[in-house]
């Protein structure tokens, strides 16, 4: 009977060591990358449309406070664009519009897990989580005309800068993003976490496309003086590309109410590093 109760002692004490040894491991954070798609929704996709999705890359910094809650700062690079081809309307497809941008996002964001995850613990090994947070990011659309590739914000295709709308100014190329979004998190092996995300970003331009208010009309664009038609008259109204041409001016471009947005969904891998001090018991 004593050598029972020694037994039973010591796997007590043993069973106690190993759990306060799991205890004091406790995840500090994450680095990781991400790999993905990007997609555009604004003026020239207003349906939603899935037709033209562009690669998406990143990188993160994730601080965690306790098995819940994390602060996370992340860098992306996108390839957005859109094209009028793709719209089912055929007032967009004659109005022919179309651009690509390069994004650069800086973006500061909450996480918020479902369940505690502790990177290591087989019970708190998977969590589905949601992310909020604020950003400011970098573009400069551009399009392409005979071959040759083209910026439109230097051109002012909505008579930014010219003399017959003085109000209208060059918009900026950088611009403030929203991101929300939702993922789940897996952790693979001791150290190592799988991730799947995808994030919207609201942003407060409406020049992500170039495209926002009112046809500038053939007088805010003056001839070359070799005497032929500038490429920003051109590429205001490509129009005549699909038939007479529509840009009159005064004539609604886009829709300036609304701002545009864009998305990424993506893969991530990510390095857990931890310390061994009490973990918060809550």
């Amino acid at each position: 009977m004593q050598k029972i109760l020694h037994s039973l002692l010591f796997i007590i004490l043993a069973t106690l060591q190993v759990n306060g040894q799991n205890d004091a491991i406790v995840q500090e954070g994450e680095v990781g990358v991400s790999l993905g798609g990007g997609h555009y929704f604004g003026d020239i996709n207003n349906q939603a449309g899935l037709n033209a999705p562009g690669t998406a890359l990143g990188v993160f910094f994730r601080k965690q406070f306790g098995g819940y809650i994390a602060l996370r700062m992340s860098g992306h690079y996108a390839k957005l664009g859109y094209a009028d081809k793709y719209s089912k309307v055929a007032y967009q497809q004659r109005r022919n519009l179309n651009f690509e941008s390069k994004i650069w996002e800086m973006a500061l964001q909450g996480d918020f897990n479902f369940f505690r995850f502790i990177p290591g613990d087989p019970m708190y090994f998977f969590t589905p989580y949601v992310t909020i947070g604020v950003g400011t990011f970098n573009y400069d659309p551009y399009t392409s005309l005979n071959g040759e590739k083209y910026y439109l914000r230097k051109l002012g295709t909505e008579g930014q800068g010219s003399k017959t709308y003085p109000d209208r100014k060059a918009y900026s190329n950088q611009a403030f993003c929203f991101p929300l979004g939702m993922g789940v998190k897996y952790n693979l092996f001791r150290n190592v976490n799988l991730a799947f995300e995808v994030s919207y970003r609201f942003t407060n331009t409406d020049y992500l496309d170039d495209v926002s208010t009112t046809y500038a009309g053939e007088s805010a664009f003056p001839l070359l003086s070799n005497g032929k038609e500038s490429p920003a008259y051109l590429l205001q109204d490509r129009s005549y590309e699909t038939g007479p041409r529509l840009g009159v001016a005064g004539k609604q471009r886009g829709f300036s109410e609304q701002k545009d947005q864009y998305l990424f969904a993506e893969l991530a891998i990510s390095f857990s590093f931890s310390s061994y001090r009490c973990a918060n018991p809550r």
